[in-house]
């Protein structure tokens, strides 16, 4: 029987949280882990105002931008972490982004992955 798990972890001073089915058995409080999500499953916010239901909200800067036709590859640092977000092109210049904007990187509990235990 498969059960549904709510995980928390501390990134520096904040939480994220991801939703498993299962729980790995190295998976123990204070257990250090790298995680990871999809580059098309973080969503890119900016100057948004009220509340959101997704709940691992990276405040971030853009490091860099690559458009593409359709695509924009966007670079950000989260704690001094390099992430990446891939979004439409259309998204990029409506949203007017630029290299050394302020953004909130939106990536919800679901999508969110253990890729590494460390140590």
């Amino acid at each position: 029987m498969e059960t549904l798990n709510l995980v928390r972890f501390s990134v520096g001073s904040e939480q994220l949280k991801m939703i498993s089915l299962e729980l790995d058995e190295q998976m123990v409080e204070g257990a250090e882990v790298l995680l990871g999500a999809k580059a098309t499953n973080i969503a890119i916010a900016k100057d948004i105002q009220g509340e959101l239901s997704i709940s691992n909200q990276l405040h971030s800067r853009v490091l860099s931008l690559q458009m593409g036709k359709l695509l924009c590859k966007v670079d950000f640092e989260y704690m001094g972490q390099k992430l990446q977000s891939v979004i439409t092109r259309d998204s990029a210049l409506r949203m007017q982004l630029q290299s050394g904007d302020q953004i909130i990187a939106l990536i919800k509990s679901s999508e969110l992955s253990v890729v590494e235990f460390v140590g």
